[in-house]
């Protein structure tokens, strides 16, 4: 069904040509729309970039601001439940904004990375290989399609219901507008600013996925190209080291694509970390104590869209660990006892760089995985053992 509206979540056949690059075929055309990317014809680099600077001003600066000052301008106009609501995407906005600016600073960096991935692509010779990257594209398209889905039903479900209840779904103060007497005029205009909000906050989650999804695809096309070393009769001693020197190649790429969105994502998901306890503890909060039926459901789903900005990828980054824990199982396994002096020195040196795995760090401080992950979603359960002991939410009530 989704296929009909976003053929490249489909995996395309074998006879069509198709790149590990477009994997970000559908997030790169939001990126644009935000001006996160480059123009094809130059001659629109002036506007586009005008664009960039007036989106990014309005949605990265003054709408977390629009939302601090509505709670100076009208704060005893909020209930406990609203303003827990609002406060928990204030925060998760505010963080948002880094993560954005982190994504849009690291663009050069991503473009290398995709000529890395081109590199990557002219080893895959064969049907199957091909048909291994063929499923990857599909698949990272279509994670991008699902994020889309789940954070935009977030906003459907928020923004019908407190329309019929003439109430600010997520209180953003507007200047020169009067939200009591222009309730519809302020309210349009929140979800409008609050879709875009999320759709960038969409990009800074599935960049980080999609790249890595694409690195496992080729550390699983260099698995088995391990497996298959000297399997070959009938060659020399030359061309089966000629054949390891190429997987050693294909290794080195790996490792610089990492690299070179290493300084991208540490930024990102360094925040994310920072946040997610804060932000699902309140939510936690809001849910458990403030919450209607129709605002708790609106409120799971924005936990269930905060633990996915970083649960995939953390997920994805312990199966690299282990991947690359494989890989030199593979090559270790592979036909090298009969091979001369030079293919065994060659293959010692390249195992010794294949038991280092590849990994991942927020900030330079926490390991990416999801040790790091569980630990810091344990802090939302902290929040909300504090507020019970207290009996803090009874005194809000």
């Amino acid at each position: 069904m989704l296929s009909k509206f976003f053929p490249h979540i489909k995996e395309k056949p074998l006879s069509e040509r198709v790149k590990s690059r477009d994997a970000f075929i559908y997030l790169d055309r939001v990126m644009w729309s935000f001006g996160w990317t480059e123009p094809e014809n130059k001659r629109w680099i002036l506007p586009y970039k005008l664009w960039l600077a007036f989106v990014n001003i309005v949605m990265l600066i003054l709408l977390p601001i629009s939302i601090s000052i509505e709670y100076l301008h009208r704060f005893k106009t909020f209930s406990a439940g609203e303003f827990l609501s609002s406060l928990e995407i204030g925060v998760n906005m505010y963080g948002s904004s880094f993560k954005s600016a982190f994504t849009l600073i690291g663009f050069k960096k991503r473009q290398e990375a995709k000529v890395l991935l081109d590199q990557l692509d002219k080893r895959c010779l064969s049907d199957k290989e091909r048909s291994t990257v063929h499923r990857y594209v599909a698949m990272g398209n279509f994670f991008d399609i699902l994020y889309h889905i789940f954070y935009s039903t977030f906003v459907v479900m928020n923004f019908p219901y407190f329309l019929l209840e003439r109430r600010h779904a997520w209180r953003m103060y507007f200047p020169y507008i009067d939200s009591d007497e222009q309730f519809y005029i302020s309210s349009i205009a929140e979800c409008f600013l609050m879709t875009a909000a999320i759709y960038m906050d969409l990009c800074t989650d599935v960049c980080p996925l999609i790249s890595m999804l694409m690195a496992r695809c080729h550390i699983n096309l260099l698995k088995q190209r391990l497996r298959n070393l000297r399997s070959k009769p009938g060659r020399t001693e030359d061309e089966y080291l000629e054949e390891l020197t190429e997987c050693i190649r294909d290794h080195r790429l790996l490792l610089d694509y990492v690299d070179a969105l290493r300084p991208v994502f540490s930024g990102t998901i360094f925040v994310q970390f920072l946040l997610i306890g804060t932000v699902l503890g309140l939510s936690m909060i809001n849910l458990m104590f403030f919450s209607t039926f129709w605002t708790g459901v609106a409120t799971c789903l924005f936990m269930f869209d905060v633990s996915m900005e970083t649960f995939p990828f953390c997920y994805l980054c312990n199966m690299i660990i282990d991947d690359c824990q494989e890989m030199s199982n593979c090559l270790f396994q592979s036909d090298w006892t009969s091979a001369d002096r030079r293919y065994k020195s060659t293959l010692v040196y390249f195992l010794h760089n294949l038991q280092q795995p590849i990994t991942l760090t927020a900030g330079g401080v926490f390991p990416i995985s999801m040790q790091t992950n569980l630990a810091m979603v344990k802090l939302a359960f902290s929040v909300v053992t504090v507020i019970k002991q207290f009996n803090l939410a009874e005194r809000f009530q």
